[in-house]
């Protein structure tokens, strides 16, 4: 029986419910919308709602024969999303009241499979640096990581079943680990990106956040167009640690935690070793520093000229003016070191599985830091891999700590396969401390 009163449940377990008419789209949508009313004014995951919207979409769901792999799931849309029924304001005062005309191809998949868009979810100003009103909700004194903030915490709170973020560097990595949900970054160019703002396209990529890994899938299917598939069993996997030059610089706690980790996965019989960290893989921080910069100041071009005065100062200070200071040279040179180490990969890969790295240095940091670290995505995100978040470590104050998974290019599945291994094999921390 599905209770409309938690948050816990799967996309499958809803889905199964909408359609047999155990319960309706729309009191499903109303669950979800009395759970925003009760906890978004401490959180603050919203840029854009509206309720009437939602139970309309529900109607028509409840109202027509198909049904769709999404049936009646709630879902957040990170608000450099289009939508052509709310306005995407890119986290920008430059962008109050912006109207798409269409929707971006992520959400017009959304709402084929039934898929119900609650509203847009606070990000970063552009996907950058200057954070938004969201408040990690758990600790509201605590940053709930950018940039795909929103998207994470309405996730984490029970706000919606799952949604739609973006990563350039670590924007869903980040947020899924401060939050304590699951995030997915898929192998770069395998789901659509039309629609959304781009901050660097040699880098971006649609993210999903959720409340387990088979979620994570059933909707990377629905991003993909594809019919929705079950993952395959696989056996305990090989599992190679990476322990990079910077690894000191992770709180000691976390090192703890994981070289825990190591063992219950060698526990459960997954074959533990080490990555070798080659002196290339350490020169892609820096290479993703200058790309992103350059090619995001390039697509702020109209907002640089005609608005420079409304951008915040972390942006002109930051990316902006790394794209300012680099040449073509450096910038071709950068790219040149990204594609080598690319070619790296299968060696990188010969011997293990998945990777497993910290997907953060520690629980989540003070709302004054909102992204922190991007030394710990940086190198992954270039390499254009999928990655996974697991929420599956609790720190000293009793917050989420989530680890990365990262998968072999274009291997998704098979990555997804061995996170849900992992998922079920060890579970979650059974409570985290809400502060």
């Amino acid at each position: 029986m599905i209770d409309s009163g938690t948050s816990s449940q799967s996309i499958a377990d809803i889905v199964a419910a909408t359609t047999s008419g155990q319960i309706s789209c729309r009191e499903w949508a109303q669950s979800r919308l009395d759970r925003i009313s009760s906890v978004e004014a401490h959180i603050g995951a919203w840029a854009h709602l509206d309720p009437q919207l939602v139970l309309d979409q529900a109607d028509r769901l409840d109202g027509s024969p198909a049904h769709g792999p999404l049936h009646g799931i709630t879902v957040g849309v990170k608000d450099i999303i289009d939508t052509q029924d709310l306005p995407t304001e890119f986290g920008s005062e430059i962008y109050r009241g912006h109207r798409p005309r269409r929707d971006a191809a992520s959400v017009a998949l959304t709402r084929r499979a039934g898929g119900v868009i609650v509203g847009k979810t606070v990000t970063t100003e552009f996907a950058n640096v200057t954070p938004g009103k969201t408040a990690n909700p758990f600790d509201p004194s605590r940053s709930p990581g950018g940039s795909s903030s929103g998207s994470a915490a309405a996730v984490a709170s029970g706000m919606v079943d799952i949604a739609i973020g973006t990563q350039t560097t670590g924007s869903t990595t980040r947020p899924a680990s401060f939050c304590g949900v699951v995030g997915y970054r898929p192998t770069f160019g395998q789901l659509s990106t039309s629609g959304v703002m781009q901050v660097s396209g040699s880098v971006d990529t649609i993210g999903i956040l959720g409340r387990c890994v088979e979620d994570i899938a059933v909707y990377r299917d629905v991003l993909l167009g594809v019919p929705t598939k079950t993952l395959p069993l696989v056996s305990p996997p090989r599992v190679g640690f990476a322990r990079t030059n910077r690894w000191l610089e992770i709180d000691e706690t976390t090192r703890s935690l994981l070289d825990d980790l190591a063992d219950r996965l060698a526990a459960n019989s997954a074959s533990v070793g080490e990555v070798p960290w080659s002196p290339s893989m350490e020169g892609l921080e820096e290479a993703h520093r200058w790309i992103t910069g350059f090619e995001m100041t390039r697509n702020l071009s109209w907002e640089i000229d005609n608005h420079w005065d409304a951008l915040s100062d972390g942006l002109r200070d930051g990316r902006l003016r790394d794209g300012e200071s680099c040449s073509e040279e450096l910038y071709f040179e950068m790219r040149a070191r990204a594609a080598n180490s690319r070619h790296e990969l299968p060696s990188l890969f010969a011997d293990i599985d998945v990777i497993v790295a910290p997907a953060a240095i520690g629980e989540a940091t003070p709302l004054d830091d909102p992204v922190p670290h991007p030394w710990l995505y940086r190198p992954w995100t270039l390499l254009h891999v999928p990655v996974v978040t697991l929420p599956i470590l609790k720190g000293p104050n009793g917050l989420p700590v989530g680890v990365q998974l990262i998968g072999r290019h274009g291997e998704d599945r098979f990555l997804l396969a061995v996170a849900n291994w992992l998922e079920k094999t060890l579970g979650y921390p059974s409570s985290y401390t809400t502060g």
